[in-house]
């Protein structure tokens, strides 16, 4: 054997650790998109309690209610604030999914080449096989040629005196 079967297995282990890097990093990316969701979400909340804040400032004008006036300017304070912070929270985790998104593309990139790899050596050695395969068959085809061919010579060596 010329060693390709060391160089699959070496290629197959190489290829289950890259499938375990490239599920690592799966699911950290999954884990970054949850959160970066979940604060997508708070932060459309933020901005409808915005929105009320501003309806019910704009209901107090009309009916004269100073209370309700007083409620949606603290509302909509409150939303501003609140979106400040979230909007804050949210650029890091994009960037933070961005780099893990890349990251994730590069692991599945190096386990589809390990594959590929693995698919030529494997291709390599059954090709060995075959051409092995094939001269032990040549060689056999020719002992037994050589052997008929002795046999007619000495034949013919008996048969001239």
């Amino acid at each position: 054997m010329s060693g390709f079967g060391a160089v699959s297995r070496g290629l197959r282990r190489l290829l289950q650790l890259r499938l375990l890097e490239e599920e690592q990093r799966r699911l950290a990316l999954e884990t970054a998109l949850g959160e970066l969701s979940r604060l997508q979400l708070a932060l459309q909340a933020t901005e409808q309690r915005g929105r009320r804040g501003r309806q019910l400032i704009h209901h107090a004008a009309n009916t004269g209610e100073l209370p309700d006036r007083i409620a949606g300017l603290e509302e909509g304070r409150s939303a501003v604030r609140q979106a400040t912070m979230l909007q804050a929270a949210i650029d890091p985790c994009r960037q933070s999914t961005d780099t893990l998104r890349a990251a994730y593309l590069a692991a599945r990139i190096e386990r589809r080449q390990v594959e590929t790899l693995l698919r030529e050596a494997e291709a390599a050695e059954a090709l060995d096989i075959s051409r092995r395969s094939q001269q032990a068959l040549d060689d056999w085809y020719g002992r037994r040629r050589q052997a008929a061919e002795a046999a007619a010579w000495h034949s013919e060596d008996k048969e001239e005196p």
